[in-house]
């Protein structure tokens, strides 16, 4: 017994330690390698949004851009670079080079703390160029350029990198040169390979390289250059369904549009069907795709859902339209604007960037315009086309096609009668020895009053007091009724 309280003891003693070095052993750096490939186009962003997101809520150490492309849109490069700059200073960032860093690509590296480069490779020629592939020029040219360039060069200077090389990139109107030596010539866009873009330089006396922190063969070798070996790697890949998503969000303004033309519809007309259900659907569609894509989050998507609630409570269970249906529209307006703004990464749900904004509220006027002009298009043709006619009952049943919706009522006009009941303002009433059901023209009619047929129409039959009869004679028949 003695025994087994010894190990016990001991048991007990070394379990601190044993779990200080359990702790140790997993208390390895985080790594989380984002790829850049390609163009740089919309939908990249969305890539490097959630790897970012992802990298801050598990408290990554590193986020590494694993490089190789021509360049792409300059918003989608200003975006990447505004995301870089926001984020927490406790993660180191870097670029690895595989082959090319052109143009936007260029700026992005420069966006990074440490930039790495493969044998080979290349960095520069970031001038911009219109959608033709032509370099701008004029004032625009020079407004488009000045503000990208103060954007690269505050990015430059927050990674320690100098803002006047990456200037030389853009502009070729510059010289760039440290000391004597020449680096780029006026006229020219500088472009480097990884060995120029390794060399030593000095800088305000000291000696350091131009702008590669080192060459490296790949991406493995990169990491242990720059102390990550033992590092827990996490890549970004891109999904298949992430790939759907982000072809929803490429034509969002139609299925935002389409979605809020069905519910408009659904307004116009009674019930609640197809339009309705078609409606739902697409702007559901429009959130998924928009969540898939890390745009819109799960608030959006509630906001969106009690929208839903309250427009069918309004709908199906609360009479005509009032506070649950202004509120519902109002949250879905909200929902969908909401998901239409890029949030920052690692910020709360309400904030939102107002640089995104102006472009939500575009798309969101587009789509309501289209929707509401369409939506009056419907309206208009839509009962006039051979398709929806195959719905309508468009002949009309008369006594000439041997079918009437009711008895023939004009002869009764003029017959007087007893009321049955209280006319509050319809009730029964005695006229030609029949029980027929009526409406009080003008004031309520009491029970066992002498009345008068005062107009026809149809089914319907209105009233009125006879005022030619005396009270006793109402009495007596109303007592005969």
């Amino acid at each position: 017994m003695k025994k087994y309280l010894y190990l016990l003891l001991i048991g007990i003693t070394l379990l601190p330690n044993i779990i200080i070095a359990g702790d140790s052993a997993t208390n390895a750096p985080i790594a989380y390698v984002i790829p850049i490939e390609g163009v740089i186009e919309r939908a990249l962003l969305y890539v490097v949004r959630r790897g970012i997101d992802e990298a801050i809520k598990e408290n990554a150490n590193a986020i590494i851009f694993d490089m190789d492309t021509p360049g792409g849109r300059v918003d989608v490069t200003e975006d990447i670079i505004r995301t870089m700059i926001d984020l927490p200073t406790n993660i180191v960032t870097y670029t690895f080079i595989d082959k090319d860093a052109l143009s936007a690509g260029s700026m992005i590296a420069i966006s990074t703390r440490h930039i790495y480069m493969a044998p080979g490779s290349r960095i520069g020629a970031s001038a911009i160029v219109t959608s033709t592939g032509d370099i701008e020029d004029g004032d625009m040219k020079e407004k488009h350029v000045s503000a990208l360039t103060a954007l690269v060069r505050s990015a430059a200077e927050r990674n320690g990198h100098d803002p006047d090389l990456i200037e030389s990139m853009i502009r070729k109107d510059i010289e760039y040169k440290l000391g004597d030596e020449v680096i780029c010539k006026e006229g020219q866009l500088l472009t480097l390979n990884d060995t120029e873009a390794a060399k030593t330089v000095k800088r305000d006396g000291t000696e350091e390289p131009l702008l590669s922190a080192g060459t490296a063969k790949t991406l493995e070798d990169m990491l242990k250059q720059a102390g990550l070996k033992n590092a827990t790697i996490r890549k970004i890949e891109i999904s298949s369904v992430e790939k759907i998503a982000r072809f929803i969000e490429l034509f969002a303004f139609i299925f935002l549009a389409g979605g809020l033309l069905g519910i408009y519809i659904e307004f116009k007309t009674p019930g609640f069907g197809i339009p309705g259900l078609a409606g739902i659907a697409l702007l559901a569609i429009f959130f998924w795709g928009h969540h898939i894509v890390g745009v819109s989050g799960s608030i959006e998507m509630i906001i969106f859902v009690i929208g839903i609630i309250l427009l069918a409570l309004e709908i199906f269970v609360i009479p005509g339209f009032g506070v649950a249906g202004i509120a519902g529209l109002a949250l879905i307006v909200i929902s969908l604007f909401m998901a239409m703004v890029e949030h920052i990464p690692g910020g709360n749900w309400y904030q939102l960037p107002v640089v995104e904004m102006e472009g939500a509220f575009t798309n969101l006027g587009i789509s309501l315009s289209m929707s509401l002009i369409l939506g009056l298009i419907v309206a208009k043709y839509l009962p006039k086309t051979r398709g929806f006619q195959h719905l309508m009952l468009s002949t009309e049943l008369d006594s000439a096609h041997g079918v009437t919706a009711s008895s023939p009522t004009d002869d009764l006009f003029g017959a007087k009668g007893i009321a049955i009941t209280n006319l509050h303002p319809a009730g029964f009433a005695t006229v030609n020895g029949k029980r027929i059901n009526v409406v009080a023209h003008g004031a309520f009619i009491d029970a066992n009053t002498a009345i008068v047929v005062a107009e026809t129409h149809g089914n319907r039959i209105v009233v009125d007091i006879d005022r030619s009869s005396s009270p006793t004679e109402t009495i007596e028949k109303g007592a005969t009724a």
